[in-house]
C-alpha cells in the first residue's frame, strides 16, 4: 500500500508566533511520533509551508487577516520544534501562498497513493482545504485526518471542520 503523511503548516508562526495557540503547541509530540511511524514503515512524509512575502498586507488574505505571518526567510516561516528536527532535505515540500496547494493536488494525482493522511494546523483552514484537494486528486483513495494531530484556535470551528471533512468522505480518526 502506497501511503503518504502530509504535515500541514506546522510552522513557528502558527504554533508560538502571531497566529499561535496553545492547542498547536500540544500537537508537537503526536505529530513527531506520527512522522517517526511513517518513516519506520518506509512511507513518505511531505510538508506544506504557508509562504508569504513582505507585501502580505496588500494581498486579499492580508486584507482579511492583517497579521503578517510565515514571511519566507523569517524564523516564523520555519517548521516548529520536534517536527523541524524530523524534516529531511529529501522530503517533498510545498510552498503555498494560499490555503490549499495546487502543486500538492497535482503531486498526489501523479503518484496515485492508496492512503493520504493529513496532520497539522489550522484544521478549519489549511488542513480542510488540502483534505479537499487530496480527495479531489484521489477520489478512490483513503484520505484521513488524525483529529489528535490537528487543531484550530477556535474549538467550535475545529469540530465543524472535522464534521465537514467526514461529510466529504475524509475519514477522521482519533476524534475525542
Amino acid at each position: 500500500m502506497k501511503k503518504i503523511l502530509l504535515v500541514i503548516d506546522y510552522q513557528n508562526d502558527f504554533v508560538k508566533g502571531p497566529l499561535g495557540f496553545s492547542k498547536a503547541v500540544e500537537l508537537e509530540d503526536t505529530i513527531a511520533e506520527k512522522i517517526d511511524l511513517y518513516r519506520k514503515n518506509g512511507d513518505e512524509v511531505a510538508f506544506t509551508f504557508d509562504t508569504h512575502n513582505e507585501d502580505y498586507l496588500t494581498t486579499q488574505e492580508g486584507r482579511n487577516l492583517p497579521i503578517p505571518h510565515c514571511i519566507k526567510g523569517s524564523d516564523g516561516w520555519n517548521l516548529y520544534g520536534k517536527v523541524a528536527e524530523r524534516y529531511l532535505k529529501t522530503d517533498v515540500s510545498f510552498e503555498k501562498n494560499s490555503f490549499g496547494s495546487t502543486e500538492l493536488l497535482n503531486y498526489l494525482a501523479k503518484n496515485n497513493y492508496d492512503s493520504v493522511e493529513l496532520v497539522g494546523v489550522v484544521s478549519n483552514i489549511c488542513v480542510l482545504s488540502n483534505a479537499v484537494l487530496a480527495k479531489t486528486a484521489l477520489p478512490e483513495s483513503l484520505v484521513l485526518v488524525d483529529a489528535s494531530c490537528t487543531a484550530s484556535n477556535d474549538e467550535k470551528l475545529n469540530e465543524e471542520a472535522l464534521d465537514i471533512m467526514e461529510s466529504i468522505q475524509v475519514k477522521v480518526i482519533n476524534r475525542a
